[in-house]
């Protein structure tokens, strides 16, 4: 029998939730009975994958899979460091279950790296996209004791600039969407074939190339589109049988050397209750019985290096495609039409405004950095690209160590916590972009209201630092972004509200718990 290298890529990820004034998270009603929604998500599906139960006929479970070592997988950084204060048991078998996946893959680990912040990489400057991949590396690297070999693009968000980066930073694959490729090319052929709509052969890896003429290139996978809508859409997981059924009709009569599919890994067990149930079973015995290679994507690439060429869509004004907008990458930036379907009546003409605000607080804060940090940092920007080092490890050594690296000569203890506050008002900056903030219907929901949270974050860490924060003009700006719920006011009114609830919450923080924060973040 011809076995097909079957590959399930799950990304898992929740928006920020924490305060940026306390770094916690705070109660959340629509997830009750749950705290908050990454409590909520973590008990119906992180660790329902990490225990995945087998049952019998009669109910009885017969034994526990950790559905992480079958998976392809990726974690939002912020997430997994979530996870890892909240559950350090469900943090270890995510682990495990990529230390399992490469000794039995030849080397090729399930896990891959995601951009930082969820950005929406294709709509962040050069200075930003540069950052939020170096960030998700480091990010990987201290969890998981290894180098990436992919990393997973928010929404798939992708453009020509995009690819180039990832493969300036030693990427070896990415994986996109069937609708986002444009034209393919067989080794060897002069003419390009048109594969748009989604009509690509997603059996095999393409070869995308830099637009510098080096020669180099990235690996690009595109995954089943049909397999992924009934995964995410259609129910199959309520039957491994019936899951699996669903790879045979995509691998067809010809047995291809691939089927992969990739979705929210929240499908299994929050968006389908006992979905990891399916999932496991599938995976460990009825694809395996059904000529099956349960496999990654990395150990695909070894067996099979990518060949054909591939261009992908670049999108209205060249702006770039992703997986969630059929407008390319509008979504996050312009009433496109694209809408979570709360309110048919409602329009999303703030998302505009709200990204022009931002945009012109983050051009302010880097060049108020730019010209302060480099009386303090050899090199404020390469201080920046580093930092995730420090999120990870706020230790009083890592934090000499990270200065004596990057400090323009030997600074005082005035000096030294100016210097990370500068590097944290960059953070709270970039945290600004998260997707999620404009991928739903209302500039007051959550996640806006967290984006804008991170904004005033941004704002008093310039006050601190003794810079002019721009805060009028900004607020005249976020003033245009009107929300669609009357008694909600407009950008401007919301975010002073949710900017004066976070600093009182912070405010009710035990003082003690406030006062060892503050020194863990600035010494």
């Amino acid at each position: 029998m011809i076995r097909t290298a079957l590959v399930i890529h799950g990304h898992f990820y929740q928006p920020t939730r924490e305060n940026p004034w306390t770094g916690l998270v705070e109660r959340e009603a629509s997830a009750r009975p749950f705290h908050d929604w990454n409590a909520r998500i973590l008990a119906e599906c992180y660790r329902p994958n990490a225990f995945a139960e087998v049952i019998d006929d009669g109910g009885r479970v017969l034994r526990h899979v950790n559905n992480y070592a079958l998976v392809s997988f990726n974690f939002g950084p912020t997430l997994a460091s979530w996870i890892e204060r909240a559950d350090p048991e469900v943090y270890r078998r995510i682990l495990e279950g990529d230390r399992e996946s490469l000794r039995l893959r030849g080397g090729h680990g399930n896990a891959i790296a995601q951009g930082y912040h969820h950005t929406i990489l294709p709509l962040a400057n050069a200075r930003d996209l540069r950052t939020e991949i170096r960030w998700g590396k480091t990010d990987f690297r201290l969890r998981f004791r290894r180098e990436p070999e992919a990393m997973w693009l928010p929404e798939t968000a992708c453009n020509d600039d995009v690819l180039c980066a990832l493969i300036e930073e030693g990427l070896k694959y990415v994986i996109l969407s069937p609708r986002q490729a444009a034209r393919v090319r067989a080794p060897g052929a002069y003419e390009w074939q048109d594969v748009t709509g989604g009509r690509v052969d997603a059996t095999r890896p393409y070869k995308f190339s830099h637009r510098d003429g080096s020669g180099r290139a990235i690996a690009v996978f595109f995954y089943d589109g049909r397999v992924a809508n009934a995964v995410a859409f259609e129910g199959v997981l309520v039957s491994s049988a019936r899951l699996v059924s669903l790879f045979e009709r995509a691998a067809g009569d010809g047995r291809p050397a691939l089927v992969s599919t990739a979705t929210d890994g929240e499908s299994y067990g929050h968006h389908f209750r006992y979905g990891e149930r399916c999932l496991a079973y599938a995976l460990e015995e009825v694809a395996p019985a059904r000529g099956f290679e349960v496999t990654n994507y990395g150990e695909v690439l070894a067996r099979r290096p990518a060949e054909w060429e591939v261009e992908i869509d670049a999108g209205p004004d060249g702006e770039g495609t992703s997986w969630s907008c059929a407008h390319g990458v509008g979504r996050w930036r312009r009433d496109c039409g694209c809408h979570a379907g709360r309110d048919e009546s409602w329009n999303q003409a703030w998302r505009a405004p709200l990204r022009a605000a931002l945009d012109f607080l983050r051009d302010d804060a880097a060049e108020k950095f730019d010209t302060t940090a480099r009386a303090l940092l050899r090199d404020p920007w390469a201080a920046r690209d580093a930092y995730a080092e420090l999120i990870s490890d706020r230790s009083l050594s890592a934090r000499a160590e990270f200065l004596g690296r990057h400090a323009a000569r030997t600074l005082s203890g005035e000096e030294a916590r100016r210097a990370l506050r500068l590097l944290e008002m960059q953070r709270e900056a970039l945290a600004m972009y998260t997707s999620c903030g404009w991928f739903f219907d209302d500039i007051s929901g959550l996640e806006a209201s967290q984006v804008l949270r991170h904004a005033g974050r941004a704002l008093e860490l310039l006050d601190e630092s003794g810079l002019d924060a721009p805060r009028a003009r900004f607020l005249s700006m976020l003033s245009e972004a009107r929300s669609n719920v009357p008694s909600q006011g407009d950008g401007a009114d919301i975010f002073r509200r949710v900017v004066e609830a976070s600093r009182r919450a912070a405010g009710r923080v035990d003082e003690r718990f406030a006062d060892e924060r503050l020194l863990e973040e600035l010494i």
